[in-house]
């Protein structure tokens, strides 16, 4: 890696939120995944679609060598429709994606922390997330101090703290 880049997405970046969703799920059978148009199941497409039309829309990427490696983004869902770490309608979930050359290589963990100081200086109190059970991403939110508050049959919905 001779380069890394990590910072707030610019609006003429926004396309890469429809390219980085497929990557943020889990895939706990590589051999059987799951189809990409899952993204536009409307549970899914709440994540990206529209982005930055909501006040509370923040996204931070990473490009390694000038490429797209990946990005974490929060958004407060207010809709009818909520994301699969709802806590509440001040609490941002949040969801992160690296394409699979980029794990395992320190990117993710500096992605969250740039995000968890953005929502810091936005004064949010707290922010959520879902994990499917057996993510090996759950070691990463639990170093940064995220807890899980609630499970069910699949996934724990987990929370961090800000203040």
């Amino acid at each position: 890696m001779k380069s890394l880049f990590i910072g707030e997405i610019l609006p003429e970046e926004y396309p890469l939120m429809e390219e980085i969703m497929y990557e943020s799920v889990h895939q706990p059978d590589l051999a059987n995944p799951y189809p990409k148009d899952m993204i536009y199941l409307p549970q899914v497409r709440i994540y990206w679609d529209n982005w930055g039309e909501e006040k509370d829309d923040y996204c931070v990427i990473a490009k390694v060598d000038d490429k797209f490696a990946g990005a974490v983004w929060v958004r407060v869902f207010r809709g009818e429709i909520k994301g699969f770490g709802y806590i509440d309608e001040n609490t941002p979930e949040l969801a992160i994606a690296l394409f699979k050359e980029y794990r395992n290589m320190g990117v993710g963990t500096l992605l969250m922390r740039k995000m968890i100081n953005l929502l810091k200086r936005k004064s949010f109190c707290q922010v959520s997330l879902s994990i499917t059970k057996g993510n090996p991403a759950i070691r990463l939110y639990e170093r940064l101090g995220f807890e899980i508050v609630n499970e069910n049959e699949d996934d724990y919905t987990m929370l961090l703290k800000l203040v």
